[in-house]
């Protein structure tokens, strides 16, 4: 046995028998793939357009990712999930340098409804909001630069962070 060994093998028995190892699968006592589970399309209360598909593809990529439930995308699944989108927000985080009026960052914020449901009794499993965001830096300086735009960009980075908060309460929740 070389030096190496002996304090390998220690901290290798050491984690094993801690009982501090990684998790595999779900967290919640599920079986994985057990349930399926079908994201309908979120309605759009907000007033940017195109917000719902964003979202629900966002959901769904992140479920499928995930692997704690089958993806139905068919027939009706056994847990059916819903939403509003309610909000799409921008708020300053920063200021140009020298300058306390003019933003140079901003959170761009979307803010939904979730509703998860079985599809046999209708027991509500999950109803809350859940809020995607992303940073996007503005300036002027750059040409053919306009908020807007930058804010459009920004739609699927804060959609996917949405979605990924939306798994999270479905795969882990202890319902």
């Amino acid at each position: 046995m070389n030096v190496f060994s002996k304090p390998l093998l220690s901290l290798l028995s050491c984690l094993i028998l801690s009982g501090c190892a990684y998790t595999l699968g779900p967290t919640n006592n599920q079986t994985a793939g057990a349930r399926s589970i079908k994201v309908q399309p979120f309605v759009n209360a907000a007033l940017e357009p195109r917000l719902s598909e964003y979202v629900a593809n966002s959901i769904r990529k992140n479920i499928q990712r995930d692997g704690t439930f089958r993806l139905e995308t068919g027939s009706d699944g056994d847990i059916i999930v819903t939403g509003t989108i309610l909000k799409f927000e921008r708020n300053e985080l920063s200021f140009q340098p020298g300058d306390v009026i003019t933003p140079r960052d901003y959170r761009v914020s979307i803010v939904a409804q979730v509703t998860a449901r079985e599809r046999i009794t209708g027991k509500v499993l999950v109803s809350r909001e859940v809020t995607g965001y992303s940073s996007v830096r503005f300036s002027k300086d750059l040409p053919n630069a306009d908020l807007p735009s930058a804010e459009r960009e920004a739609v699927p980075l804060i959609a996917d962070d949405l979605g990924r908060k939306v798994t999270v309460l479905l795969s882990e929740g202890a319902w």
